[in-house]
């Protein structure tokens, strides 16, 4: 099955707010799935979504695209009541995990790059990748409405 319209533009938007300078992984991510849901959530939001890159802070850690889409889920999956049910949250976040790793073998930011001089044209280029593939999955996922219907 071919990918729908929106998985390719949010493919293709987020490669780009890499790529331009504009965002960095997890924001980028985060930002193409909030408009993709009609922005649940006012733009500036994508602040939450800015301590992620690099690992989390530059720690290294959790590649923040991958971050990034674990919060986008949050959009439609997550919960705002204490103690309310989080239907499809754990199920959709466990995918783009399992997704992840299956394509990218890790979900360390310091494994994924390090075999790239860090800034390099070849770690950026793979960053621009990696944060379409998420973007990408994450709509894949969001229009996946068997898990639950969209609040």
């Amino acid at each position: 099955m071919s990918d729908s319209i929106a998985v390719t533009n949010a493919r293709m938007r987020a490669e780009e707010m890499y790529r331009s300078g504009e965002f960095l992984c997890s924001e980028a991510v985060f930002i193409v799935a909030n408009e993709f849901l009609g922005q649940p959530v006012p733009k500036e939001m994508v602040k939450l979504a800015s301590g992620f890159p690099v690992g989390m802070g530059c720690a290294g850690c959790v590649c923040g695209a991958l971050a990034g889409g674990v919060m986008a889920l949050g959009l439609k999956f997550g919960r705002t009541t204490p103690g309310a049910e989080t239907p499809g949250m754990f199920e959709a976040s466990k995918e783009l995990h399992e997704r992840f790793k299956q394509r990218r073998k890790s979900v360390c930011c310091r494994v994924l790059i390090k075999k790239f001089e860090f800034g390099s044209p070849e770690h950026i280029d793979q960053c621009i990748t990696i944060t379409g593939e998420v973007a990408a999955d994450v709509i894949r996922i969001l229009e996946d409405d068997s898990r639950t219907k969209r609040p």
